[in-house]
């Protein structure tokens, strides 16, 4: 797949393996193995995650087993900031903690994750205070050269409009969660206006848009008349979008499944049938940012 272009000039893969709730060798040896055979060159984690160490490791080994062909400049690697290290001091020392833990001079994105701080009340104003200062920890990291390319994780509308007020580099990537039960059209409109570049994640919501636990109408018969899966439909209904994927599998087998996301084309009737259905079937599975201050 052709990389998405990013508003600095760099570029983004447009499907990542996403490393949520795995944490240890055993898990994610044979997961981020499989991806790179399969061409991601994306791996996306998180300091609460708790596995950038273990992802280093294997990464040191993918780096220098001749059979994979690949260099560190040839993976896009992301981590984000944890909550509890909100503010410039505690952020900037945060993405050097994780760098090492990754063993990596620099990481391709970094993104503020949650736009609260930990402990703190939803309506506490610090919680605004501290995620200014953080992205003013971004910006220098990102002059230094030890992030490649920076941005946020879970901004509401009026989150984005006030980074965008106060910051003197535009992100260039918001991740958050993304599917046809939650398709949120003032933060696309906004992202697009100012050439910030979408990843969804969760974009299967957490297996429930494909396990019977919701049900998205026309879904599984655009699914059959395609010769697909229901999950395929979706992450691609998420790419001729324009926008990113972090799908994240346990299972080798759905990591290659997932590699095939862009090999076909959804009808604009199709499209349009699952943009729609967050109007009839509204649904979140994941963190809720809409209440903090």
């Amino acid at each position: 797949m052709t990389p998405f272009q990013l508003n600095n000039g760099n570029t983004i893969p447009v499907i990542g393996l996403g490393t949520y709730r795995m944490k240890t060798m055993e898990e994610l040896r044979p997961v981020v193995r499989e991806a790179i055979r399969s061409g991601y060159r994306l791996i996306d984690s998180a300091t609460v995650y708790r596995n950038e160490d273990v992802l280093g490791e294997i990464l040191k080994e993918i780096f220098a087993d001749p059979s994979f062909g690949v260099k560190r400049e040839d993976l896009f690697i992301t981590s984000k900031l944890s909550p509890q290290d909100q503010g410039y001091d505690s952020c900037y020392k945060a993405v050097n903690d994780s760098l090492t833990r990754f063993q990596l001079d620099y990481l391709d994105l970094y993104l503020i994750h949650w736009p609260g701080t930990s402990k703190k009340k939803l309506n506490d104003p610090i919680n605004r205070e501290n995620r200014t200062g953080s992205y003013k920890a971004l910006e220098q990291l990102y002059k230094e050269g030890k992030l490649k390319n920076i941005g946020v994780s879970n901004y509401t509308l009026e989150h984005l409009e006030h980074l965008l007020e106060v910051c003197t580099v535009i992100p260039q990537v918001h991740q958050f969660e993304l599917h046809p039960c939650l398709y949120q059209p003032k933060v696309l409109h906004i992202c697009q206006q100012h050439q910030i570049q979408v990843q969804a994640y969760s974009s299967l919501g957490e297996g429930n848009l494909i396990n019977g636990e919701v049900e998205i109408p026309g879904l599984q018969k655009m699914a059959d008349r395609l010769g697909v899966s229901s999950a395929l439909v979706l992450l691609h209904w998420a790419i001729q979008h324009g926008w990113a994927i972090i799908p994240k599998s346990k299972t080798t087998a759905r990591i290659k499944e997932n590699a095939n996301a862009n090999s076909f084309e959804l009808s604009e009737q199709d499209m349009k049938l699952l943009d729609n259905v967050y109007q009839t079937e509204p649904h979140r599975f994941c963190w809720d940012p809409t209440e903090i201050n």
